[in-house]
């Protein structure tokens, strides 16, 4: 991950999501979690953005 994707990651976890994702599933959950308390959301964008998933083409 660069440095912009962890601070994004860190101040706004839904773009860091929709960077990654796009705008769907996971950037849905990510947007609840942060909505529901800011670490939940952090952990959420963390564990996406680490996984070797799709990405955005």
């Amino acid at each position: 991950m660069s440095l912009l994707t962890i601070l994004l990651t860190i101040f706004l976890p839904p773009v860091a999501v929709a960077m990654k994702e796009g705008i769907g599933g996971q950037f849905l959950i990510n947007v609840v979690l942060t909505l529901i308390g800011w670490l939940p959301g952090v952990v959420h964008a963390f564990w996406v953005n680490s996984r070797g998933g799709s990405a955005v083409t």
